[in-house]
């Protein structure tokens, strides 16, 4: 019998790797907790509030850490809460699939290394069909926290770095939960080619801001939005993954002016502090 807890965070992408499989994101402090405990027996068990998550994704990434034998032996429970809403692009898979893949090696694998836990998740996510990339960009952000400018391709951050403390990240959750077809960002494929050589190159807000242009005319989404918050304040702004979510990133002290850009939207409205910080385990 044993028990172990895991914290990741959520992100927002800053370069969509759709096109080239060259991604960039940054973390926000949104939270994904995952409890996994064990006991005799064997399959595993899912507990969440949360009916739209994907059991085949959180089933693969326990298969990724454990040895069939392992799987055989034990009766694998997991207990999910998670701040991030789900597909809306705020990487909320990402973060569970880390999750998971840290409380299991906590009790299972305690040698495994943090690219080896990160790329169970990345795998799962594959294997599972709940990302063409495997959002290895996104996984990054949620497990390491801070800015990530990442070759998906290659598995490899390509940058890394923190983000300012000061800075906020205000975001639409659309209550039309409608997207455009994502294989079409590949038309743009150069644009978001340059957008990531800005944020490899620590032009992040710049990078930003062509992704969110150059992603919202794709996606069904008014890229007049964009422009808007930037006018009010805002240093940059974007669709969030394939969307529908738009976040923009505002210094602490001028969200008032970002809010009201989206107030005048159908949705949600979320203020989350940026994080630097990496995903956390606990033995319980």
């Amino acid at each position: 019998m044993a028990k172990a807890k895991a914290i990741v965070h959520g992100a927002v992408s800053l370069v969509s790797a759709i096109a080239n499989q060259k991604g960039a994101t940054l973390g926000i402090s949104l939270i994904v907790e995952a409890i996994v405990g064990t006991s005799p027996g064997k399959g595993i068990t899912i507990q969440s509030k949360n009916k739209t998550l994907s059991s085949r994704l959180i089933n693969k990434t326990v298969e990724k850490i454990l040895t069939k034998k392992e799987l055989e032996q034990n009766k694998i429970t997991i207990i999910l809460e998670s701040e991030i809403p789900t597909g809306y692009g705020l990487k909320s898979s990402s973060a569970i699939s880390s999750a998971v893949a840290l409380a299991c090696a906590k009790i299972f694998k305690p040698e495994l290394t943090d690219q080896q836990i990160l790329l169970a998740g990345v795998d799962a996510s594959i294997e599972s069909k709940v990302s063409i990339t495997g959002a290895y960009d996104d996984a990054c952000s949620c497990y390491f926290g801070g800015f990530n400018v990442t070759d998906n391709s290659k598995k490899k951050i390509i940058r890394s770095e923190k983000i300012p403390a000061n800075l906020r990240a205000i975001i639409l959750v659309p209550f039309n939960r409608k997207r455009g077809n994502v294989k079409n960002l590949k038309i743009l494929s150069s644009v978001f080619l340059n957008a990531w050589k800005l944020a490899k190159n620590t032009n992040y807000w710049e990078a930003m801001i062509i992704n969110g242009l150059a992603t919202s005319t794709i996606l069904n989404s008014d890229p007049r939005i964009i422009t808007s918050l930037l006018e009010k304040g805002a240093i940059a702004a974007s669709i969030s993954g394939n969307g529908p979510a738009i976040a923009a990133i505002v210094k602490k002290g001028n969200e008032h002016n970002v809010k009201r850009v989206f107030s005048a939207l159908e949705g949600n409205i979320i203020v989350s502090k940026v994080n630097n910080k990496q995903a956390e385990v606990y033995e319980l």
